[in-house]
């Protein structure tokens, strides 16, 4: 068995997978985000272990104890970032969600420095707040015990995936995929920069050691018998991976919480002139790809929303039955724009908003139009990815939100586009659990990871007229333009 830890924003999740990719077992446990104040997202770093702790418990017991366990992979929210005392492993602040926006104006002050040029040319990234090297600033200059730790040496900062290594095996390491969503890594290097994290005022010493994606990058006695870690990787590069997405050209999106799609560049670092994002997708024997990236901030997580704060839901599923019972969007839009907009406008101050509101509108509008939302919001990110060169020709799609049968083909009526989507939706997982099958030598390479353990694919095809598709695209960008004013 190849047990992969799956921690993601709102859950965090063990499964049992085998070599040919069946999942044997899940288990999952829920995350608590807070909100403190307008724009701040944090968790508690205590609780994300305690968590992620249990549900591989659970795990290891499914499979018969952990001398069944031959290797773990770990993949995670990627850009969340945690500080803890070195010396006695204690969290010393609440974690920075990837979604929290308090480092805008640092970021706006940075930018008007004009600093982004040179932030881009290095990192492959923009100047925003969703990346971590703002908050491990702003964590110094408002958390007495992080800067304390940080005089007396004993400072550690760390993503997700670091922290959860460090607790299970001790040792302070980042996998370079992780490590390049940090805004302080040299992309083509794979190696911290020092430049950044002077422009930052991040003291490198308290940055974990970069270890490559696949191989044996720590080991583990907690369970009861040694389990050596061999996979790790980013939630969205693990789903690139778990899709197959590894060619130059190949393309996937992940509607989770956000929405992340990918393109695979191979080897050649990207560089892009539409304000998308250059980041590592692996480190594999010495070998490292790259992809091309557009992040939308806010897409399940509008499900959500609709369930547990307007109450126009009871489940995510409802939400399917409601888009399919009215014939279109009553006229009215929704511009996600929650905790800001992200790929290609990033515009990190702007909030949400609804237009078109009428008294004919129902709720079955309001929940057809925030499922619409996301599909234009993912044909925006398709123009970008076409201006920069890397036009999609099909589009491999999971998360949690395709299981939406209605979803899946407006994607493909609007993107005018073969969608693809795997009959076991688990991409993030899978890819955790192809590259723990690599580092662990129980295949090859990713091709042959890839091939052995990928499910069946679903097609979705076009099936509307242009004139359809470009009345939606007129609505939507009238929309849009006023939110950017």
């Amino acid at each position: 068995m190849i047990l992969v830890l799956d921690e993601g924003t709102s859950s965090t999740r063990a499964l049992l997978f085998d070599e040919t990719g069946n999942i044997h077992h899940v288990a999952q446990a829920d995350i608590e985000s807070r909100y403190p104040r307008p724009g701040w997202v944090e968790q508690d770093p205590r609780d994300l272990w305690r968590q992620s702790r249990n549900v591989m418990r659970e795990a290891i017991d499914a499979a018969g104890g952990a001398a069944k366990i031959t290797t773990i992979g770990i993949t995670n929210q990627r850009e969340t970032l945690i500080a803890w005392d070195r010396d006695s492993g204690a969290a010393l602040a609440p974690a920075i969600v990837w979604q929290d926006r308090r480092t805008a104006a640092a970021c706006a002050d940075l930018r008007e420095a004009g600093h982004e040029a040179a932030v881009q040319h290095r990192t492959g990234l923009l100047l925003d707040p969703y990346f971590s090297a703002s908050k491990m600033r702003w964590m110094l200059d408002h958390h007495e015990e992080v800067a304390a730790a940080a005089q007396r040496g004993s400072l550690a900062f760390g993503t997700v995936e670091s922290w959860l290594i460090t607790k299970l095996a001790g040792a302070h390491v980042t996998d370079a995929s992780n490590a390049s969503r940090t805004a302080l890594m040299d992309l083509e290097k794979a190696s911290w920069d020092s430049d950044m994290c002077d422009l930052f005022g991040v003291p490198e010493e308290a940055l974990p050691a970069i270890v490559p994606t696949a191989g044996k990058l720590a080991e583990t006695d907690m369970f009861g018998a040694s389990i050596p870690i061999t996979g790790s990787a980013g939630d969205q590069q693990a789903a690139t991976i778990g899709q197959g997405c590894l060619e130059p050209g190949a393309a996937k999106a992940t509607l989770g919480t956000g929405l992340f799609a990918l393109t695979s560049t191979g080897t050649d670092v990207p560089k892009s002139e539409h304000r998308l994002l250059a980041t590592l997708l692996s480190d594999v024997h010495g070998e490292r790809l790259y992809a091309l990236e557009g992040a939308v901030f806010v897409a399940g997580s509008l499900v959500k929303w609709l369930r547990d704060m307007a109450g126009l839901v009871g489940s995510a599923s409802e939400t399917e039955t409601l888009a399919r019972s009215v014939e279109d969007n009553g006229g009215v839009t929704i511009i996600p724009a929650f905790n800001g907009l992200g790929a290609p406008h990033w515009r990190p101050d702007l909030t949400g908003s609804i237009q078109g509101l009428t008294f004919g509108v129902t709720r079955a509008h309001l929940v057809r139009a925030a499922l619409e939302a996301v599909t234009m919001s993912c044909v925006d990110l398709a123009g970008a990815f076409a201006a920069d060169g890397a036009q999609w020709e099909r589009l491999r799609i999971d998360g949690g939100m395709v299981a939406n049968d209605w979803l899946a083909q407006d994607l493909a009526d609007q993107l005018d586009l073969t969608i693809e989507r795997p009959t076991n939706v688990e991409s993030t997982a899978r890819g955790g659990a192809i590259l723990a099958a690599v580092g662990a030598g129980i295949h090859a390479d990713l091709e042959a990871a890839t091939s052995a353990m990928l499910p069946p694919l679903e097609r979705f095809d076009p099936a509307i007229a242009s004139d359809v598709r470009g009345a939606r695209a007129k609505q939507w960008k009238s929309a849009l333009e006023q939110a950017l004013r």
